[in-house]
């Protein structure tokens, strides 16, 4: 086993996403079968869709005030059905030590957490979490590519995936 294997996540997979309500259709699928301690790592280019999946799944799991981007606030957290939700947007944050400032790592362990720009938590960032990273598609300005990975325990995402809704 190389080096590169050994970093290598034990699951990956990935679909396309025709539009808004594919990205829509795949976070309401999603969004039951997360729990507290469970991380999401969001990533990929401004207007990607990072915010319209957080906040697809976020209202999936119940939440019916207004879902806004965090981007200034760095964090909105939202309770619904007894689960804390934390939304960070980490696109201002200059140092991962500024995350321990939030309480970030704590909330890892606590609640469900949506983190966009994760490459801000440098060695931080949960080893267990799943990753999602959203691709812009070249000539359809509505897809998107979505490649998800992580640990085993996320491998019910790809079947999740090639089933649908996501193509919608």
């Amino acid at each position: 086993m190389t080096a590169a294997d050994a970093d290598a996540p034990a699951f990956s997979a990935s679909c396309r996403l025709a539009g808004a309500a594919a990205t829509d259709a795949f976070a309401r699928a999603l969004a039951p079968r997360l729990g507290a301690g469970d991380t999401l790592l969001l990533g990929g280019p401004i207007g990607a869709g990072k915010t319209a999946f957080a906040r697809a799944l976020i209202e999936a799991r119940g939440v019916a005030e207004d879902v806004p981007s965090p981007t200034f606030t760095l964090v909105q957290t939202y309770h619904a059905e007894g689960l804390e939700i934390w939304h960070c947007d980490l696109y201002r944050v200059t140092r991962p030590d500024d995350v321990l400032e939030l309480g970030l790592d704590e909330a890892f362990d606590d609640a469900l957490c949506l983190v966009e720009w994760p490459d801000r938590l440098g060695d931080l960032a949960p080893a267990d979490a799943l990753r999602l990273d959203f691709a812009l598609v070249g000539g359809d300005p509505d897809a998107r590519e979505l490649t998800a990975s992580g640990p085993a325990r996320w491998s019910w995402v790809g079947t999740l995936m090639a089933e649908g809704p996501a193509h919608g």
